[in-house]
């Protein structure tokens, strides 16, 4: 059922509830052992968990963006690799992706309504959750935006005709797409408000926040690096999105690793990482590290030499899960002691090269349940500074030291990895910054989109000949109709009956309509 008509439904429960209670009987229709008003700080908690969870999970994750962007290859369902696709996964992140959306427009809801305003005031400063709401409202709406193309919007800061989304009370029960055009400038908006918002010390939150435990200084700081990423993305279509990256650096963006902007997890089964969850509670085995990401870790392919960050992105081979899941292995000096899952594979050579032991897996830092979400970092920043500064030596430079550094590599090791980098440039620049992405893969895809790297001496594209372990070759041939990395994901099937005549204005604006091969705006 449409995600809209999902929040229809509980609207008109409750209606109902409460015109029953016409008789007198009220009371019977209050459940003492729970709070009418839920606390802004637990709506906080879950909504961000929610966004991290349903984007870096087995699924939406794991079986389109993880391997679509080549850090990640399937060792049963190789056809989902060659881009078979499944709806089921668009739809449940478009569903989870709305429904934290409107988790966060409700905090700012009940801060605002004089009826709660002060019991909020428990769980912070007010103007300070407003602003976070409002920056993890933008982080969202990006990746559905950067995922479908036009979409459904809504603004805190902006009155729009076309910004129709969450707003069932005033009647938009069928809301418009809004333009990916609109969409941007005014994320660019309202991460700068955002910003100008927040209150220095005072909390944001007194607990219930797992990405910075309430530091509103930090949290200006993620605003601004959040608007410089944007703008990045844009500055070639939208003319004020220059001035706008200008404006984030001077507000002040991330200044180290301290900063990173990383959802916290705990250790229990409901509380732990998503890709640690679908590996051992889920029992999905399913995902290794890619053959293509190996070899560039490798020193095979691309211009980097061997990479100290394989041994702690990846486990060597003839390393048992469960050792992984527990740390009981020991990582090897020798790169060729690693080998990913070739990619793209014929679904005939899957046995061939699906063996277990012959494999290797993510790490145990990240195979652990409180391996933090990264949702932006330190040396992100100093990439994109280091093109907006015009493809600047120390910005690189210091981008592959941050990233090395929060990977845990020995100072030798960073040391002598930069000395032997080659010298700034579009293409190394955004391949060091693929690499530090690793498994940010939403953000790898749309800078692959916007730039071309890394492009095809490191990645494996449709028509390209791959390599099995055994040596053997093979061809890429994708499941659809595409020569390159998927464009977009598909709308829900939802959508079509239920927002008919949207949908089909949104698909219209695309110049292939609704398939994955459909350019965004901003691409090239």
């Amino acid at each position: 059922m449409n995600t809209y008509y999902k929040i229809i439904g509980i609207a008109l429960i409750g209606l109902m509830t409460l015109t029953s209670c016409d008789s007198g009987l009220e009371e019977l229709n209050i459940n003492p052992n729970e709070p009418e008003v839920v606390p802004s700080h637990t709506i906080f908690n879950r909504a961000t968990k929610r966004v991290m969870d349903n984007t870096r999970d087995g699924w939406m994750g794991g079986r389109m963006i993880h391997p679509w962007v080549q850090y990640t290859a399937q060792i049963n369902y190789v056809e989902e690799d060659i881009y078979q696709y499944r709806p089921a996964s668009a739809q449940t992140g478009w569903d989870q992706l709305y429904f934290a959306a409107n988790n966060f427009k409700k905090i700012i809801d009940l801060v605002e309504d004089p009826a709660t305003a002060i019991m909020m005031e428990a769980s912070g400063n007010p103007q300070n959750q407003i602003a976070a709401s409002r920056v993890m409202l933008t982080y969202t709406f990006l990746m559905l935006v950067e995922h479908f193309g036009d979409v459904p919007y809504y603004s805190y800061g902006t009155v729009d005709p076309d910004f129709q989304a969450l707003q069932l009370n005033n009647g938009y029960l069928n809301p418009k797409y809004a333009t990916q055009d609109k969409i941007y400038a005014d994320m660019i908006k309202e991460l700068g408000e955002a910003s100008s918002q927040f209150v220095l010390g005072e909390s944001v939150f007194v607990s219930g926040d797992p990405i910075y435990q309430g530091d509103a200084a930090k949290w200006k700081k993620f605003a601004n690096s959040l608007r410089l990423r944007i703008a990045n993305r844009v500055k070639h279509v939208l003319p004020s999105a220059q001035a706008a990256m200008n404006e984030a650096v001077v507000a002040g963006v991330f200044e180290s690793n301290q900063d990173n902007a990383a959802l916290h997890y705990g250790t229990a089964a409901l509380e732990g990482n998503p890709l640690w969850r679908a590996f051992f509670v889920e029992n999905r085995t399913d995902f290794a590290v890619n053959d293509q990401f190996i070899q560039l870790l490798q020193g095979v392919n691309g211009d980097y030499g061997e990479d100290p960050r394989l041994q702690q992105m990846a486990a060597p081979i003839n390393t048992r899960i469960a050792d992984v899941g527990n740390g009981n292995y020991t990582p090897s000096d020798n790169v060729f002691d690693y080998q990913g899952m070739p990619y793209g594979l014929p679904e005939t050579r899957i046995s061939a090269n699906n063996n277990q032991n012959n494999l290797s897996f993510f790490s145990s830092s990240i195979l652990s349940p409180s391996h933090p979400e990264m949702l932006m970092e330190f040396a992100e920043v100093q990439f994109i500074l280091s093109e907006m500064n015009g493809w600047s030596q120390a910005n690189y430079e210091e981008g592959v030291r941050a990233s090395m550094e929060r990977w845990g590599v020995a100072e030798s090791k960073i040391v002598s990895y930069i000395s032997s980098l080659p010298a700034a440039n579009q293409e190394h620049v955004i391949t060091q910054k693929y690499i530090a992405l690793f498994l940010q893969s939403q953000e790898a895809w749309s800078e692959y989109r916007r730039t071309g790297y890394p492009d095809t001496d490191i990645l494996l594209l449709p028509g390209e000949i791959g390599t099995e372990i055994n040596g053997a070759t093979y061809t890429f041939v994708p499941l659809e109709d595409i020569d390159d990395i998927p464009y977009r994901v598909r709308y829900p099937l939802g959508e079509h009956s239920f927002n008919g005549e949207n949908y089909q204005q949104a698909i219209n604006r695309l110049n292939h309509l609704d398939n994955l091969h459909s350019k965004l705006w901003w691409m090239p």
